[in-house]
């Protein structure tokens, strides 16, 4: 399955860890015969998160460039631009229902180039059952889904 994961699961990368989710979830789900993608605002958000810490003396500046360059370049982790048409334009409609136009670029990127997303953010979970949401994921990609770790573990 073509999975996209959220940012909170490539953290650990970086040197962040988050309590209760394993550091090596993108490395179980490859094994488990996933495909594993990451969207390009994630990128930037890992870059900003990363930076907060570094500020705060929490982690080292080297440990989130290398984190970067390990999921930008990574060979296993495909990445997905949000430049593009579709993607913005679900993005767009996807606004009117999630505040956080950062979480609708990756759930966009999900529905359009996916089969699911993968987030434990309780606001993506919550439109599941919005009529919006549905009329728009059924139009794009009418498989589509969203899980979090615990359920495609």
């Amino acid at each position: 399955m073509k999975l996209l994961l959220d940012t909170t699961y490539f953290l650990p990368a970086i040197g962040i860890i988050i309590k209760n989710l394993p550091k090596d979830a993108p490395i179980k789900l490859i094994q488990k015969g996933h495909k594993i993608f990451i969207s390009n605002i994630t990128i930037f958000e890992l870059s900003a998160k990363g930076a907060k810490y570094v500020a705060a003396g929490k982690i080292p500046a080297e440990r989130v460039a290398k984190g970067i360059r390990v999921m930008a370049y990574n060979e296993t982790i495909n990445s997905i631009g949000m430049h593009e048409s579709t993607i913005l334009l679900t993005a767009f409609k996807l606004r009117n229902i999630i505040n956080d136009f950062i979480d609708c670029l990756i759930l966009s990127s999900a529905i359009n180039q996916c089969d699911a997303l993968i987030t434990e953010d309780n606001d993506i979970h919550i439109i599941k059952e919005n009529k919006t949401y549905r009329e728009i994921a059924l139009t794009r990609n009418s498989k589509f889904k969203i899980y979090k770790l615990n359920e495609i573990l």
